[in-house]
C-alpha cells in the first residue's frame, strides 16, 4: 500500500509532493471566482469561523462530541469522545455502510490494528507516508506545505521542495504565529506510529485498513470458493501521526475507518454483470480538465461517462455509484455532493484511476469524504513479493492462475457523521426561534422519546409502560423533568424524530396518545396499540406523517 491515505482512506502522493495532498480537505482547485471571493470577503471568513464555533460548542452541550481529549489534562488535538448522541449517530452511519455494503453482496471482517514492520515496508507506508513541512525561523512553528499554501491552487502540481520555497518567497508567505519567514527547508514528516510487540519486534499501528484487509486473501479464496468477483469490507480504528489535526473530527490521529475492497478478475472490469442495472444512474461528476478549466460540475449517466472516457471500466463506474448512493443513503442533500477526478500527477503511482466524494459543508466548504480507487494487482503483488507467499486466483474455466484487480472504496465513518451533523444543524438566534438539529428521520440518533404531559403519577405510569414497550425495538427516551415544551426543544435539539405525550385523555376510553412530528411540529392522536408498526413504517421511509388518519 504505496502512497499516502487521509484518515478517511484515500490516496496521496509520496515524499514532499504536498499540492495535491488528500489531507487538503478544505482547499480544492476552485474557479478563480472563489479565490477572488476569500481574498475580498474576510467578514465572511469570520462569520464562518463564529458558526463553526456555535456548532462545536452545541456539540458538546448536547453531548455529540467532546475534546480534544484528555480534557481534564488540556487536551490533545486530534482525539475526541463521541458522547452519547454522537455515539448513537455514529452507530447509524456505520449500520448503513453494512446495509449498503451488504445489499451489494460485501461481507465484513475484522483485522488486526498493529502489524510488525515488514507488512508495512511492503506496502510501501515506512518509506511513503509522511506530510512535506516547513518550519518558522524565529518561533519554530511547524506547517504542513498543502495547509500553509491551501489557497494558492498554482502550487498543485508542484513536485520538489525548491519550487515550494522559491513560491513562498516570491509570495511573501510569512508564519500564521509570529509573521516571521520560514527556513530555506522542507522536512518529512513520518504519520506512522510506532509501537512494540513483545519485547523487541518493531510494530507500527495501522494507518488504514487497507492494508490489513488485504493479508487474508487466501483465505477469502477458500470462504469465496474461487468466486472472479467478491468484497470485503471493514470498519475500524486507524492511527495518524498528524503535526497539527484541524477541523474538529474531521482530522484526527485516532479515527474510524470504513473502506470496502472488491476484488475482480481483470478481464471481466469492462465486462461486469452488476453495472447493467446502474448504468443510467446518474451522477454529479468534475473530472480534472473540468477542474482545470474551471468549468462547473457535470451530471452524466454512468453509460454516458464511460462513452466520454470518464471511467476506464464498468467495475469502477459501479464502484463509484455505490460510494455516491451511500452519501445518498445517509440524508446527505444530491446538490451538496461532487464526485471529483484526481490530476494525472495526482493519483499514486499504481492507481489505473481516483475519484473522490466530495460534500460541501457550511464549516469547512467542500470536504472530501470518501475516495475510489482502481488499484490493479498492485497490493497482492507487493505482499506476495515480500511474503513469499503466491496470492494468486485460479479461474476453473481457463485452468490459469491471475493475480486479481481490487477496486478500493475508502472511507470512513467520522466524516460522514460530521457532515450530517454540519448539514442538518439549524442554528437559531433567540428572535428567529429555537435550534433544531434536522437530522434525517432514519439516522436519528433517538428516534422516539416518550413524554408524560406532567409529573403526574398516574401519567407517569403508563408513559413509563409505553417507554418500556417501545424501548425493545426502538432507541428511546423518557423524559418527565420540566414544562412539555421545555422537552419538546430539548428533543428537537437532539434530532429526535417523534415525541409521543401521555395525557389524560390517554387514559380514557380507548388508549391513545399524541404523536408530534419534529420537523412539520404538527401532532396526532394515535392508538397505542398502532404505535410500535406505525413507529416503523415512519421511520423507515414507507408512511408520511401527514398520511395518518
Amino acid at each position: 500500500m504505496t502512497g499516502n491515505k487521509d484518515h478517511e482512506g484515500h490516496e496521496a502522493k509520496k515524499e514532499v509532493h504536498s499540492h495535491p495532498h488528500p489531507h487538503t480537505h478544505e482547499n480544492k482547485p476552485e474557479a478563480k471566482q472563489e479565490k477572488k471571493d476569500k481574498v475580498a470577503k474576510p467578514a465572511a471568513k469570520d462569520k464562518v469561523k463564529e458558526s463553526v464555533s456555535e456548532l462545536v460548542s452545541f456539540l458538546q452541550r448536547k453531548g455529540f462530541v467532546w475534546g480534544p481529549e484528555p480534557e481534564i489534562y488540556g487536551g490533545i488535538a486530534g482525539f475526541y469522545t463521541y458522547g452519547p448522541l454522537g455515539k448513537l449517530l455514529k452507530n447509524n452511519v456505520e449500520n448503513m455502510i453494512r446495509k449498503t455494503f451488504g445489499a451489494e453482496g460485501f461481507f465484513e471482517v475484522e483485522c488486526p490494528i498493529v502489524m510488525e514492520r515488514k507488512v508495512w515496508e511492503a506496502s510501501g507506508h515506512l518509506s511513503g507516508f509522511s506530510d512535506a513541512v516547513v518550519t518558522c525561523s524565529k518561533c519554530n512553528a511547524v506547517f504542513r506545505l498543502d495547509h500553509l499554501l491551501g489557497d494558492y491552487p498554482e502550487t498543485r502540481h508542484f513536485k520538489e521542495p525548491k519550487e515550494f520555497l522559491d513560491f513562498i518567497a516570491k509570495h511573501k508567505v510569512k508564519c500564521t504565529s509570529c509573521g516571521s519567514d520560514f527556513k530555506q527547508e522542507v522536512k518529512k514528516h513520518d504519520l506512522m506510529m510506532r509501537t512494540t510487540i513483545g519485547m523487541d519486534t518493531e510494530a507500527y499501528n495501522r494507518p488504514e485498513t487497507a492494508t490489513t484487509t488485504y493479508l487474508p486473501f487466501l483465505r477469502y479464496q477458500e470462504y469465496f470458493r474461487k468466486k472472479p468477483t467478491f468484497g470485503v469490507f471493514q470498519i475500524g480504528k486507524a492511527f495518524r501521526n498528524e503535526i497539527s489535526p484541524r477541523q474538529h473530527v474531521v482530522r484526527g490521529r485516532e479515527f474510524t475507518q470504513a473502506e470496502a475492497q472488491f476484488f475482480i478478475k481483470k478481464e471481466l472490469k469492462n465486462n461486469f454483470d452488476q453495472f447493467k442495472a446502474v448504468e443510467n444512474d446518474e451522477l454529479p461528476l468534475w473530472d480534472y480538465k473540468a477542474q482545470e478549466k474551471a468549468e462547473p460540475v457535470k451530471k452524466l449517466s454512468l453509460k454516458e461517462a464511460l462513452v466520454k472516457g470518464c471511467f476506464k471500466s464498468q467495475a469502477y463506474a459501479w464502484a463509484i455509484n455505490l460510494a455516491f448512493k451511500f452519501f445518498r443513503n445517509i440524508g446527505i442533500p444530491e446538490e451538496n455532493i461532487r464526485m471529483r477526478q484526481h490530476f494525472p500527477d495526482e493519483k499514486a503511482f499504481y492507481a489505473d484511476d481516483a475519484w473522490d466524494v466530495e460534500v460541501k459543508t457550511k464549516s469547512f466548504g467542500w470536504v472530501e469524504m470518501c475516495g475510489v480507487h482502481d488499484r490493479t494487482d498492485y497490493d497482492l503483488t507487493q505482499h506476495a513479493k515480500f511474503s513469499g507467499t503466491e496470492l494468486m486466483a485460479y479461474d476453473e474455466e481457463t485452468k490459469e492462475k491471475y493475480v486479481p484487480h481490487v477496486l478500493e472504496i475508502a472511507f470512513g465513518s467520522d466524516r460522514p457523521t460530521f457532515a450530517i451533523l454540519d448539514t442538518f444543524y439549524d442554528q437559531k438566534s433567540v428572535d428567529e426561534g429555537k435550534t433544531t438539529l434536522k437530522i434525517p428521520y432514519k439516522m436519528s440518533p433517538i428516534p422516539v422519546a416518550v413524554f408524560p404531559l406532567m409529573k403526574k403519577p398516574e401519567l407517569a405510569e403508563r408513559a413509563e409502560r409505553i417507554y418500556d414497550s417501545l424501548n425493545k425495538e426502538f432507541v428511546c427516551v423518557y423524559d418527565e423533568s420540566g414544562a412539555i415544551g421545555r422537552r419538546y426543544l430539548r428533543a428537537a435539539e437532539a434530532g429526535t424524530a417523534y415525541c409521543i405525550t401521555v395525557d389524560y385523555e390517554t387514559l380514557e376510553g380507548e388508549e391513545t396518545v399524541t404523536l408530534r412530528d419534529r420537523d412539520t411540529e404538527k401532532q396526532k392522536r394515535v392508538k397505542t396499540s398502532e404505535l410500535r408498526d406505525l413507529l416503523r413504517k415512519l421511520l423507515l421511509g414507507d408512511k408520511k406523517f401527514e398520511e395518518i388518519e
